[in-house]
């Protein structure tokens, strides 16, 4: 059911009436607060009925399939177009969406889940809202296919490839991107500096921001409605889109909350954002067209007072609504994938009545393309090692930031689901509760995306290593990443964790090391961190020689060497591509390619080694300036004040800069790091 309220301002319900078409009853407002009903939406002042509750509509349980067929429409090309557009042709405007959507993410790949569950709701923002002067600010980014193709890139031409549409909004395609927000949670609070400015400088206007899948439960978002709901006078719309997931379902109490508003358990004006201080509208049912075009007119009204702060719309939608497919898979609604067969393509009532036992087997729907079996990946690589390493030690428990799957926790949450803890998406409390519960005694294991560790340095300086607690961080998607474009890359791990008194750093260069590596690092005293690549192992490469140093991979470690290239984790196979290329040109060459293992700290025999080379070179999937290399070069140039000559130092990394989508291969051939790139770099050296 539906209500309205702020913590000052209670407005008056009555039953809901049947409409004039009779269809689905609507709510009518009238001067006597004290009769009213709870769960209806009031009219306007003007006459005219505000949106039907969530349980009085239909259309979250109907079929909206693209694959079913019906009427389509000509997608605009700009918003203004979109607004002259009757409201009859919005359905199937829809379903031209939904289908678009289905068969570019069939080639290309992509965030599908996320962006059928919002077409509706994307469609009545920029009906309402004169974007780009009134700013729709998307959190998670991942949500934003539909409005780029609401605004000129309807096709999404070359969609997270390089040189084509980004998978997140992006500057540089459209005025009407404003921020890339691909990590989660900072919408609120970028919607309200933008209104907070717009105020300041006389501008009229709402901003609004779209939060959803799970970000809510970020530590950001909460600041963010804390602010907002003192901010008197604030034009700033927050649109919740409530689709109870982030990957898996969300958890914790703001879910549960949600779940109370969605069930009508909370009395009218006791809700959280109530007392806040927000004005909230809620919940609205995000896949009818009627009932979001009168909740943001509303929203807007509210959002204009003078009187009133900030307003929280909250909209309930189900993530991959009208695929099949996605709104059947119970792991994650297909959140991302790679490309996919679009045949067979089931009706949801097909698969309903498949799954209730009522109709013949069907086809299992294909999800990657028709392939051999695909090789081990880094992540269920660390996910294995991970369960073997908990079956072994009671003590072990891992943590998850709301992506328990993504980063291999599933196996282990499956066996062992007590020893499983996801805190949203909430990275440094995870680090936080991590060095509480070394401090108690068990083992904790945090598993991330190495480009969400950023947001938890302080936890980890501070929390953690200040206090040389036992806690390991697995950091999946090390190093350059591809397609999802420069906030998911992870190039600054390296550099952060340089940075940190007392903590060593595994970088395994293929699938049987980083079996090893897990182990080994929750075995060892104070703060440990594992990273490794996306994707598939390659190949082991096995030393050709051990020293205390690390691994030798190539070359003769003890005859004089000419050349020292120290490689980290999985450009090792690129490495001595590289060193191969140089000895096969230049057979008096001694080129010994050194995989240190432990890349930190810098060992004694390491850099003994290092200072006994005329020349080295190293090479890391992360920033050049400010990582594992570096820090070598530091260490020498103290040392070579008391023991001169410093050898020749190179070091090979990504460039400090914001590198845009492309194929990893792609980009490591752009920065130096391939297999050429290495070589000629050794030969450059050699020529000195």
């Amino acid at each position: 059911m539906s209500c309205v309220g702020t913590g000052q301002l209670a407005l008056g319900w009555q039953d809901p009436v049947p409409d004039t078409e009779g269809g689905s009853p609507v709510s009518t407002i009238h001067e006597h607060p004290e009769r009213a009903v709870r769960g209806t939406i009031p009219l306007d002042p003007a006459g005219s009925a505000l949106p039907r509750s969530l349980q009085e509509t239909r259309s979250l349980q109907e079929p909206l399939d693209p694959s079913t067929g019906g009427e389509t429409a000509a997608i605009p090309e700009d918003p203004g177009q979109l607004r002259a557009l009757p409201v009859a042709a919005l359905p199937a405007l829809a379903r031209s969406l939904r289908r678009r959507l289905v068969e570019i993410t069939s080639r290309a790949g992509g965030h599908l889940g996320p962006n059928l569950g919002v077409v509706e709701l994307t469609i009545a923002l920029h009906r309402e809202l004169r974007s780009p002067h009134e700013a729709i600010v998307f959190d998670t980014g991942h949500q934003a296919y539909v409005h780029k193709m609401l605004t000129g890139r309807a096709d999404l031409v070359g969609l997270r490839r390089a040189g084509g549409v980004a998978g997140y909004p992006d500057r540089r395609e459209s005025a009407h991107d404003v921020v890339e927000n691909s990590h989660a949670s900072g919408s609120i609070a970028w919607a309200h500096g933008i209104d907070r400015a717009h105020r300041m400088a006389g501008e009229d206007g709402v901003c609004a921001a779209v939060i959803g899948d799970g970000a809510l439960t970020g530590g950001i978002g909460l600041e963010a409605l804390n602010e907002l709901g003192s901010d008197t006078g604030s034009r700033t719309i927050v649109v919740l889109n409530d689709n109870t997931r982030s990957y898996a379902p969300t958890i914790g109490g703001m879910a549960r909350h949600l779940q109370a508003l969605r069930d009508g358990a909370v009395p009218t004006g006791t809700d959280l954002f109530s007392a806040l201080g927000l004005t909230y509208i809620g919940p609205i049912d995000g896949h009818d067209h009627a009932a979001l075009a009168e909740a943001l007119r509303y929203a807007r009204r509210a959002a204009e007072d003078p009187a009133l702060a900030g307003v929280m719309l909250h909209v309930v939608t189900r993530k991959g609504a009208g695929f099949a497919r996605a709104e059947s898979d119970a792991l994650d609604r297909w959140h991302s994938t790679g490309p996919f067969a679009l045949d067979p393509a089931p009706s949801i009532e097909a698969e309903q009545a498949e799954q209730a036992g009522q109709a013949e087997q069907h086809e299992e729907p294909v999800r990657t393309p028709a392939a051999a079996t695909p090789a081990a990946t880094w992540t269920s690589r660390a996910g294995a090692a991970l369960l073997d390493a908990a079956r072994a030690d009671t003590r072990i428990v891992a943590l998850s930031a709301a992506m328990v799957d993504p980063v291999g926790l599933s196996p282990l949450q499956r066996e062992l689901p007590s020893r499983v803890i996801d805190v949203g998406i909430a990275e440094q409390l995870a680090l936080a509760t991590a060095a509480g519960l070394s401090r108690g005694g068990a083992k904790p294991v945090v598993a991330l995306y190495a480009t969400f560790l950023n947001r938890a340095f302080d936890q980890l300086l501070l929390d953690v290593a200040l206090h040389r607690e036992d806690v390991t961080i697995t950091l999946d998607r090390a190093g350059v990443t591809g397609d999802d474009g420069p906030s998911h890359h992870g190039i600054w791990d390296l550099a952060m964790a340089a940075q940190v008194p007392g903590l060593s750093l595994w970088a395994p260069r293929d699938g049987l090391r980083l079996s090893a590596a897990i182990p080994a690092a929750i075995g060892h005293a104070g703060p440990s961190v594992v990273r490794f690549a996306k994707g598939a192992c390659p190949a082991p490469l096995d030393a050709v020689a051990s020293l205390e140093a690390g691994d030798v991979l190539w070359g003769d470690p003890h005859a004089p060497v000419d050349v020292l290239l120290v490689s980290i984790g999985a450009l090792a196979h690129r490495a001595v591509d590289a060193a191969r290329t140089v000895t096969q040109s230049r057979p008096e060459v001694n080129v010994v390619v050194l995989d240190p293992v432990r890349a930190l700290p810098l060992t004694e025999p390491l850099l003994a080694l290092a200072e006994r080379s005329p020349a080295v070179v190293t090479v890391e999937d992360g920033v050049a300036e400010r990582g594992i290399g570096a820090a070598l070069a530091v260490r020498l140039s103290q040392r070579a004040a008391r023991r001169s000559p410093s050898p020749l130092l190179r070091t090979l990394g990504v460039a400090q800069e914001f590198i845009p989508h492309a194929s990893r291969d792609q980009i490591l051939a752009a920065e130096g790091l391939d297999g050429e790139g290495i070589a000629r770099a050794l030969e450059d050296v050699l020529d000195l």
